[in-house]
């Protein structure tokens, strides 16, 4: 910073008399105490804050900053003015960072820079003006000091901004372990722990929303401010599409049908609000639905898992599930793979609409004479299972779920 000041090249162009700095220099308590008060008394973010010790250190701190810049001003043309100024810029960044750390605004920091200016450019002005400094020279020591305070602020404003990029930086590295540890299902006093390290308020529940990466940014502008985002690669969407996951605070009741509303469009994939240490539950369910293969819904509605538990119940147990369609689809196994599966669709419609048959036919596309027929066959082949509680129930559970291709023939 000491290299490109304009500051330190300019003060060499000025000689300072040395009864001038002496007088000036004897003042700067005086000045450093008027400048705090009028700090304290113009910005509120300083009232009430700069009292006792914490005022002494200010004061202490606005004198050495004054004295550095009559240091510049009485320095030999032959050394390098930029020595003294360093450590000034460095005090600066340091109290700017402090600032951030604080809490206080750079806005107030700023507003403190600019009554310092004023009020100790008025008390020393006051002095070289009583000892008879020309007006050229008043008006070069004014234009120096200007550009002196205006560096230490920059400074100020630079340790204030890396201050809070660092804090911001740490608060998402613990968001982000904090998001991971929910999905993992990690120990709710572990949780606890986590969040206070992110400074993240914990909610009621949450919800776990599946959705490709490139509608990420879009939904969380329109999300609750605490909804945590994973960087961690997941399962993809579509082949060769990055996924992503959201953990939404406190969605449940009339607000899930809101995130529905905001998820319009976005092919995502909700799933239940959960207490918000079982997180790990609703993910769960998400990337079950996701393996599922369920179809989205045409109008662009989120792909809800609250609609597909019997699904999620039916492939909990894959293989006992096979082992059961191929048990109750036994008696078509003799018959040609077409009409076996024109049977097993017929029966499957039948189960589900209740043995009403103009239902039937509407959701096969056929004439309710073809379903007369078709159930005749199946009555033939079944007999007393279409009417037996047991079967009927082996039957709707085997072919809740639509499966490919006919039933395999057993030797």
């Amino acid at each position: 910073m000491a290299e490109t000041s304009g500051t330190t090249h300019r003060a060499a162009r000025i000689e300072l008399d040395q009864r001038v700095a002496r007088e000036l220099r004897d003042r700067l308590p005086l000045v450093a105490e008027r400048t705090v008060t009028a700090i304290t008394a113009e910005v509120p973010s300083y009232s009430g804050t700069l009292t006792g010790q914490m005022r002494h250190k200010i004061e202490n701190a606005v004198q050495i900053a004054l004295g550095t810049f009559l240091q510049l001003l009485e320095r030999s043309h032959g050394g390098d003015p930029s020595t003294p100024l360093v450590p000034a810029l460095e005090a600066a960044y340091a109290l700017g960072s402090g600032e951030a750390r604080s809490g206080r605004s750079v806005d107030a920091l700023l507003a403190a820079y600019r009554i310092g200016a004023r009020v100790s450019w008025r008390e020393l002005a006051a002095t070289t003006v009583a000892i008879g400094s020309p007006a050229a020279a008043v008006a070069e020591f004014a234009e120096l000091m200007f550009a002196y305070i205006d560096e230490l602020s920059a400074a100020s404003v630079a340790g204030h901004a890396d201050e809070l990029a660092s804090v911001g930086r740490a608060r998402r590295r613990n968001l982000e372990r904090l998001t991971q540890q929910l999905l993992l299902g990690e120990p709710e006093d572990v949780l606890v722990r986590s969040a206070e390290r992110a400074d993240w308020p914990l909610p009621q529940t949450l919800t776990v929303v599946l959705l490709p990466q490139t509608k990420l940014r879009g939904a969380l502008a329109l999300l609750d401010e605490r909804t945590l985002e994973s960087n961690e690669e997941l399962p993809a969407g579509e082949p060769g599409e990055e996924t992503a996951v959201l953990l939404v605070p406190d969605m449940h009741g009339d607000r899930r049908r809101q995130l529905a509303r905001v998820l319009q469009g976005r092919r995502a994939v909700l799933g239940p609000a959960r207490p918000w240490a079982r997180a790990c539950s609703s993910y769960r369910r998400v990337l079950r639905v996701s393996a599922l293969g369920i179809a989205p819904p045409d109008d662009g509605e989120p792909l809800d898992t609250e609609r597909h538990l019997a699904e999620l119940l039916l492939s909990a147990d894959g293989e006992a599930l096979a082992d059961l369609r191929a048990r109750v689809l036994q008696p078509l196994a003799e018959l040609p793979a077409a009409t076996a599966e024109r049977l097993t669709e017929t029966l499957r419609s039948w189960l589900l609409h209740q043995g009403r048959r103009d239902d039937v036919a509407a959701d096969l596309f056929v004439h309710p004479q073809t379903v007369r027929y078709r159930m005749g066959q199946l009555r033939q082949l079944y007999g007393e299972r279409l009417t037996d509680p047991r079967s009927l129930l082996d039957l709707t559970v085997a072919l809740a779920l639509v499966a490919p291709g006919p039933p395999a023939a057993t030797p």
